[in-house]
């Protein structure tokens, strides 16, 4: 990051985790507030588990909705998964069997949420390496299901959108065409590794790309959405992510410009 800074490199708004910041205090809180002076933020937690029966614990969602109050963030976003059981939690991000059973639960619990908060949340969907027997739906439907009946929005990943559809051999164009344009509020961009036969959405590698296709045909159905790249390891200089960011910017240009002219 020498010689360089966000707003240098073009940077709009940034994404904290949560988790992270729901402290009493401290460096982390001081560090986010010295981002907050110029920047907005937008919130993505990984531990509300609303895939659980129970959903997020009540001092869970006391000290979200405490951070919330301080940050004022753009919006608030977690993972359509579960992260841990009995209180414990396992950090990762399980996914779901898709059933109405499991939609059933999950809608219940973001609408708790959304309640406690007073405002929507964005779920985003998740990677998967397994699925389940009991399944009934297709991924999409199920996301598409829990969007509609909990009235909350969409935070799509592409990347994982692109990485399960290898593992589990699915048309990734068609999970597009079949989620609510009116709830995706957010994109996520990241790369992947290929490991073990599968691939895995480690967040250590540039996007790759099949995900900047995706990406385009996510822009031509959803339109100028919020978009963020994610990089949680082998992080290189600020002016190669920054890179990226042009990338992703040149494209959406290209294609809301396309679009215009159809």
């Amino acid at each position: 990051m020498i010689g360089s800074s966000p707003a240098s490199s073009g940077v709009d708004w940034f994404e904290i985790l949560s988790e992270n910041y729901m402290v009493p205090g401290g460096k982390p809180l001081a560090m986010l507030e010295r981002v907050r002076r110029d920047y907005p933020v937008v919130m993505h937690g990984v531990s509300m588990s609303v895939g659980t029966p129970q959903g997020p614990s009540d001092d869970y969602l006391r000290a979200l909705k405490a951070l919330v109050e301080r940050v004022q963030p753009l919006w608030v976003s977690d993972h359509l998964c579960w992260t841990g059981v009995h209180g414990r939690n396992m950090h990762d991000l399980y996914p779901l069997p898709y059933t109405e059973e499991a939609v059933a639960a999950v809608v219940r619990n973001v609408r708790r949420v959304q309640d406690y908060l007073g405002r929507p949340i964005l779920l985003e969907n998740v990677s998967s390496y397994v699925s389940f027997t009991a399944d009934t739906l297709r991924e999409w439907e199920f996301v598409a299901a829990v969007a509609e009946q909990s009235d909350s929005l969409i935070l799509l990943d592409v990347n994982n959108v692109y990485v399960s559809s290898v593992n589990h051999g699915f048309d990734p164009h068609a999970y597009l065409r079949a989620l609510p344009t009116r709830r995706v509020q957010q994109i996520h961009l990241a790369g992947h590794s290929v490991q073990a036969g599968c691939i895995i959405d480690t967040h250590d590698q540039p996007v790759a790309d099949p995900v900047w296709a995706l990406y385009a045909d996510a822009l031509r159905r959803f339109g100028p959405v919020a978009t963020m790249i994610e990089r949680d390891d082998n992080i290189p200089p600020l002016p190669e992510l920054a890179a990226e960011l042009r990338r992703a910017r040149q494209l959406a240009a290209a294609v809301l410009t396309e679009a215009e002219a159809a």
